[in-house]
Parts: structure tokens; sequence; C-alpha cells
């Protein structure tokens, strides 16, 4: 009898990278990827329709970003077993992941063979992070604890909604284009523009999109991209 497969959702915007780690995993036998997405707000809606057993997250997507899209999934369903791939291994990006739910943390430079042991481990209930950040888990902790870390604070006291906002804000997105995106109206987006500036103390959009960089809502990457699109 053969044993049943391991379902996996692929959320990755890049389309050669997400060929590549379907290859990866289903070349194994005991995977099965049953859904690609390339944005956050696709990684939740099929999230939501397929029920994987393991999604892994890459953090910097257009729309929503990897974090903030594990943290909507995990509010629909707690269960959700949610593995972050990033191409960095900073502290604030590690204290967000397990500030928002995540079951493990997978630097994009380890090798295919650690990324089929992360999946295996998280479906299998386990935790899984890279093994070079592995030692410092504690005492980031720890730390953490120690100094009531003021951006940690900030971050948590923001909304699903408002964090969603200021990605867009960030990526340069107008008003009339956030308030497309997200069905709500140009009047709600501009009240929670202004209460994110309040919560944060920021009050210009320059200062929202180093923000959002610093803490993670954003890549450098998402960033320039956009502004060269801008231009063109």
């Amino acid at each position: 009898m053969t044993a049943k497969r391991i379902t996996v959702l692929l959320a990755e915007d890049h389309a050669i990278v997400r060929e590549g780690l379907r290859s990866l995993l289903e070349l194994r036998g005991e995977f099965e990827v049953v859904g690609e997405a390339s944005t956050g707000r696709e990684a939740v809606e099929l999230a939501e329709l397929l029920r994987p057993a393991v999604i892994v997250m890459d953090i910097a997507m257009p729309i929503l970003n990897g974090f903030e899209a594990t943290r909507q999934i995990l509010q629909s369903q707690p269960l959700a077993r949610i593995l972050v791939l990033s191409a960095h291994s900073d502290d604030e990006y590690i204290e967000r992941l397990i500030s928002v739910g995540g079951s493990g943390y997978l630097i994009k430079q380890n090798s295919g063979q650690i990324l089929v042991h992360a999946v295996r481990e998280i479906a299998n209930g386990r935790t899984y992070f890279s093994p070079s950040i592995t030692a410092r888990l504690r005492s980031l902790e720890q730390k953490s604890k120690e100094r009531g870390d003021k951006k940690t604070k900030q971050r948590r006291s923001l909304t699903s909604r408002e964090t969603e906002v200021l990605q867009m804000v960030a990526e340069g997105s107008a008003n009339k284009q956030i308030a497309a995106g997200l069905g709500i109206s140009i009047k709600t987006v501009e009240k929670h523009r202004q209460q994110l500036m309040d919560k944060l103390n920021i009050h210009e959009t320059a200062g929202l999109t180093r923000h959002a960089i610093a803490t993670g809502v954003i890549e450098n990457s998402i960033q320039d991209t956009t502004q060269k699109s801008d231009l063109n």
C-alpha cells in the first residue's frame, strides 16, 4: 500500500523558483504540490481552499507579504503548518516569525536537502529552523522580553488591515489603488493611513516606507522595483 503523500502549497512570487521547489519536492515521491501562489493574497485564499499539510511561504511577495499572509492564515486555520522562506537571518525577521506563529524559518541559502527535511518535520507537527539560526532563538526571545522592544510592540499594535495598508503604501500604491485592491472606500483607506501615522508616530509616506522596510513588512527589492516601474 502506497503511503499518503504530504500535500504542500508553494507561495513564492518568482515562477522559476516555484518550479524549482516543486521539482525538488515531487521528485522525492513523498510530497504532492497541490497549489502555487504568486502573491500573499493568493496564498491566503489557496490555503483556505486547499488545506495543505504544509505551506512554504516566501516573505517578499507583492500585495501581501509572507508574514502578514501567515498571520491571516493562522487566524482562520490555527492548526496550519507554515514554513517561512527568507534570504535574511536578521533578528528582526526571526522575531517576527515567532510573533505571527509560523512553524519554521528557513534561509534560502540552505540546501534542497534541508528544505525537504524541514517540510517533513513540520508536516509531522514539529518546528524547524535553519541550523545557522537555531542557537539564537532562545537568546532572542529572552532579549526581547528584557528590553520590551518598542518596535515589536508597535508592530503588534497594528491590526491586520492596517498592516495591509502599510505594505501597499510602502509599495507605492495611491489611496485609490489601495481602496480597489482591498475592496474598501478611499475614505476608509485615509482613515487607516491616519491611524498608522498616529500609532507609529510617523507623519509622512517616506517614513512609513522606511518603517515597512526596517520591520520586514516589505523588502528593499520590492521597493526598488516599485520605484523603477513608477519611472517607466
